[in-house]
């Protein structure tokens, strides 16, 4: 599972000009989504309140689907230089998923609304679903390699993806509240690990 991330698509390159648009749209559309939700939202709006046109804002956000990955993309790269605090895999492991958990709490909006984006068949959003799930591999995988370089089993790795993958989608789903999953995941961790020694 962890290697069928391994081959992103290339994103499309912008320049200063698209970058900075692009950068409004997404500003737009978080305020847009925290103020009426993402089943209300609408690329329409997210381009009005942007003060570009609705053609403009199609070129660079296909579908507001594509929207909320984008948002949840750049969250995550936000608390990119997060480092695994920890002696053991187990501890590195909890520090790494209280920094991902930590996102979910600080943004609710935004991880209601990825997950049905993310399961979505739209092609838009593969890249940065790719490159979402790259960002997961890599923390994980850093966080039970630890500052050694310890050799990760590849078993360890998928058992964990598949773990917070699963807290993510229940989340969104409204069966399991942020502040549960700190103590949910602490619990599986322990097992994956113990069954690991």
């Amino acid at each position: 599972m962890s290697s069928q991330v391994s081959s992103l698509p290339a994103r499309r390159a912008l320049n200063t000009r698209q970058q900075g648009t692009f950068e409004k749209l997404l500003v737009a559309g978080r305020v847009e989504l925290d103020e009426v939700g993402h089943e209300a939202l609408t690329i329409r709006h997210v381009a009005q309140r942007a003060h570009v046109s609705p053609a403009t804002a199609y070129t660079y956000l296909a579908s507001k689907s594509h929207l909320f990955v984008e948002l949840y993309w750049r969250a995550l790269q936000e608390s990119a230089d997060h480092v695994a605090v920890g002696t053991t895999a187990e501890e590195r492991l909890r520090s790494t998923l209280g920094t991902l958990i930590e996102l979910v709490r600080e943004s609710p909006s935004v991880a209601a609304a990825v997950t049905p984006a993310l399961l979505g068949p739209e092609p838009e959003v593969e890249g940065p679903r790719r490159r979402i799930g790259a960002e997961f591999v890599r923390r994980f995988e850093s966080a039970l390699a630890g500052p050694d370089g310890d050799v990760v089993d590849p078993r360890v790795l998928d058992t964990i993806l598949l773990a917070f993958s699963g807290a993510l989608l229940q989340s969104g789903m409204g069966l399991v509240d942020a502040d549960r999953l700190d103590g949910l995941l602490d619990g599986v961790i322990a097992v994956i690990m113990k069954g690991n020694q």
